[in-house]
């Protein structure tokens, strides 16, 4: 008996392409299942303009909490969002079910000149509304102009192109989900501008009560991926993390051992450290790092 998946996601072309490569690996790792993806138009989509950054609301009021209401309601079986979208703990009634494998969490820049960010004329004008790539940005050009900028990945190319901007700053993984990754100018090195924490991961949350997409998911799941995001999370959530924190993390496992490097801007300076240590006490070891940043804050 064919047994029928719903998916929810959001609109944009970016959060369809992820919807779509999750329907792809469930269709590839279980016979006899249809799979449908629904669009919902979330708060966060109708309204390109706020500069969120200034607002109380979080991310999670502007691009999750419709698409968790539906989830709750039955309507879908399960949504595919960002995992560095996503809150500390999900609602009553809601878990991740899986965390694939993760993309490449690298940021980018690209630019109308073709030029790398060193190579920008002085006061150019970049593009990011990310505390933290502002910030980072500043650490290494502190001559350039930093706007807000604010859309989905074609609307931010579109207005690089026709709007006052010389660069602008993404996250690599969406431009290779969206199949854009040739126009980036830069990539940078996580030793250069960190990573937001769980950047280029997937959260696919279903209900904690729904066994048979719990067993479907448990089968795309990235058991390595879950344990560098559950660090990156952590040490995210202890500095109170989100889109509005000035904040990266970034871990890997090589074999049994897991490292994360974290740094946190305050006042105008950088403060990065990292830690290594066993890959089953990622979560541990993130509260570490971020006890050895605020060591160095603090004094």
């Amino acid at each position: 008996m064919q047994k029928k998946i719903v998916i929810g996601t959001r609109a944009s072309i970016l959060a369809v392409a992820q919807a779509e490569l999750t329907k792809k690996m469930l269709l590839d790792s279980c016979d006899n299942l249809e799979v449908e993806i629904k669009k919902i138009i979330t708060s966060g989509d109708k309204d390109q303009r706020t500069n969120w950054n200034k607002d109380n609301k979080s991310l999670k009021d502007m691009f999750v909490k419709e698409i968790e209401r539906a989830l709750l309601d039955g309507e879908i079986h399960l949504a595919v969002h960002s995992m560095k979208d996503m809150p500390a703990v999900s609602p009553k009634g809601l878990t991740i079910g899986a965390v694939p494998m993760r993309e490449d969490n690298r940021d980018i820049i690209i630019t109308n000149s073709g030029v790398t960010l060193d190579e920008l004329p002085q006061g150019s004008i970049i593009g990011t509304s990310s505390l933290r790539r502002v910030e980072s940005i500043r650490s290494l050009r502190p001559d350039l102009v930093i706007e807000p900028i604010r859309g989905n990945i074609h609307t931010r190319i579109e207005k690089l192109k026709n709007e006052n901007f010389d660069g602008i700053i993404l996250a690599y993984a969406g431009l290779k989900r969206v199949g854009l990754k040739g126009v980036a100018t830069e990539i940078f090195d996580s030793s250069r501008i960190m990573p937001a924490p769980a950047q280029g991961a997937l959260c696919i949350q279903c209900r904690e009560d729904d066994k048979f997409t719990l067993e479907l998911l448990d089968k795309i799941n990235h058991k390595e991926t879950s344990l560098v995001i559950d660090a990156e999370r952590e040490f995210s959530k202890i500095f109170g993390g989100g889109c509005t924190t000035p904040m990266g993390c970034h871990a890997i496992i090589d074999g049994e051992s897991i490292k994360i490097q974290g740094m946190y801007f305050h006042g105008d300076k950088i403060y990065k450290d990292e830690i290594v240590g066993d890959k089953k006490n990622g979560k541990e070891l993130a509260v570490k790092l971020a006890e050895m940043i605020r060591g160095q804050i603090y004094g």
